[in-house]
């Protein structure tokens, strides 16, 4: 920003009081025996509390220090992130409640040949996850089914879990209207369709293997096929509707509207919605994405606040001291967002924390803004995906123990294939550019901060 003058490292000390806040009262909880228990305070709340601090610290009247944190909330990019997220949690819930989550799951497993059951849960999770926007909704819907399907099968259980596990983490990787692309794609400045293009080329390598990995190891003994469920193939299609338009480029907020009305119309037209139904469940969505509103709204605030103390200006110049170059500029975002995400137990706010940084270190050594939100959003989902702690396992263990089977982290962690591929294949980006073909195309215009073909727009 225009107005910093020099580092101020002090400056910092309410953003890291969130972290203490947050990860304080996990552990404390985790050590109480509590279920969840880094998902017990909420995490808009311990940001309340850092927000609070920074009226008390920063220079300035409380008048001057509101005005600065409500022009941090009140920023384009935050604006359009917070309206995603309702749009996103909208279309999300009226597609379940019509019954597009059951018709998803139900239709892959009747299409999968039962010797490829464990590598076709992985794709059904990764489908799943693609079209909702939640790896944690994907895995609440799919390890009761996946547990059911092992156990009839003689598949390996917790290898079945740890797939169903990977392919949501894959789908919610590169979903055009989970969190974490909205927080990855808004806090650089970059397009979706663009961000889902090369982190797609990442990606992609990486499940390939796995679901090859899955297919060798994961043959049963003797082929039982499962139950056949109902399903409804157009139940399906605002799932698809949403992804095509998303890729071809369509604007975001048109695509998520196309997406809520499909699916409430298929709703109507089947019985399972009525017009009363229809509204409540957009504002079922709505209400639902509170938590990441809020957060991403006091974040927004509190960062600008931050930057303008000279908060984040001081941490670049320090981690600048261990960046040399592009590629070691790209591990560096990697780890910072491995270590929010390692503190938060939450892939979303360990974006929106790291987002504003990575920013600064992309533009500092030109590392193309569409690799930064694909790096965000990997490494995110890579951690979130893997830590004992994370909810992820914790529900998909919980589940398990629900239906009688004992299936604890250290079970489920060892077989996460595909999130140690994505380590691999991510690094390999980093040194071979084999996903920036498409960046090449469009390259970045640093003068004007966006791709070069929208430069003529601005």
């Amino acid at each position: 920003m225009s107005n910093q003058k020099k580092g101020n490292g002090l400056a910092l000390i309410p953003l890291l009081i969130f972290i203490v806040i947050y990860l304080g009262a996990g552990l404390i909880l985790q050590a109480q025996g509590v279920d969840m228990a880094f998902y017990q305070f909420p995490s808009p709340v311990a940001l309340f509390f850092a927000v609070l601090v920074a009226f008390l610290m920063f220079k300035g009247t409380v008048e001057e220090n509101f005005s600065d944190f409500a022009k941090g909330c009140g920023q384009e990019d935050i604006i359009i992130m917070l309206m995603v997220y309702l749009f996103a949690g909208a279309f999300s819930t009226v597609a379940g409640a019509m019954g597009g989550v059951a018709s998803t799951v139900n239709m892959g497993v009747k299409f999968i040949p039962a010797p490829m059951l464990i590598p076709g849960l992985f794709i059904i999770a990764a489908f799943l996850g693609v079209a909702t926007g939640t790896s944690m909704g994907t895995v609440s819907a799919l390890i009761p089914i996946a547990l059911g399907v092992a156990d009839v099968a003689g598949l390996n259980i917790p290898l079945a879990v740890a797939a169903v596990i990977g392919g949501a983490m894959f789908g919610d990787n590169l979903s055009m209207i989970s969190d974490t692309t909205i927080a990855a794609t808004r806090t650089q400045g970059v397009e979706m369709k663009d961000k889902f293009r090369v982190n797609g080329l990442i990606a992609a390598p990486a499940a390939v293997v796995t679901v090859v990995l899955l297919a060798i190891f994961g043959r049963p003994e003797t082929a039982v096929a499962p139950e056949v469920l109902e399903f409804s193939v157009i139940k399906v299609l605002p799932y698809v509707l949403v992804l095509v338009l998303a890729i071809v480029g369509l604007n975001v907020f048109v695509t998520l509207a196309v997406g809520i009305f499909s699916a409430g119309i298929i709703g109507m037209v089947g019985g399972e919605l009525t017009i009363l139904s229809f509204a409540s469940n957009i504002y079922a969505g709505f209400t639902g994405m509170a938590e990441v509103f809020f957060l991403s709204l006091f974040m927004g605030g509190l960062s600008y606040m931050v930057t303008k103390q000279g908060g984040l200006e001081w941490l670049l110049a320090k981690i600048q001291t261990f960046i040399k170059g592009k590629t070691s500029a790209q591990f560096g975002i990697a780890a910072l967002t491995a270590a929010a995400d390692l503190a938060t137990a939450n892939n979303t706010v360990s974006i929106i924390i790291v987002g504003p940084i990575a920013k600064g270190i992309a533009a500092e050594y030109k590392v193309d803004p569409r690799k930064t939100a694909s790096i965000l959003d990997i490494t995110s989902c890579i951690f979130q995906g893997a830590i004992p702690y994370g909810a992820q396992i914790l529900v998909a263990g919980s589940l398990a123990a629900a239906a009688g089977y004992s299936v604890g982290p250290m079970d489920i962690i060892p077989l996460l294939w595909y999130q140690g591929l994505l380590v691999v294949t991510m690094i390999v980006s980093f040194f071979v550019p084999y996903a920036d073909g498409c960046m090449k195309k469009d390259p970045w215009n640093w003068e004007h901060d966006c791709a070069q073909s929208k430069v003529a727009a601005k």
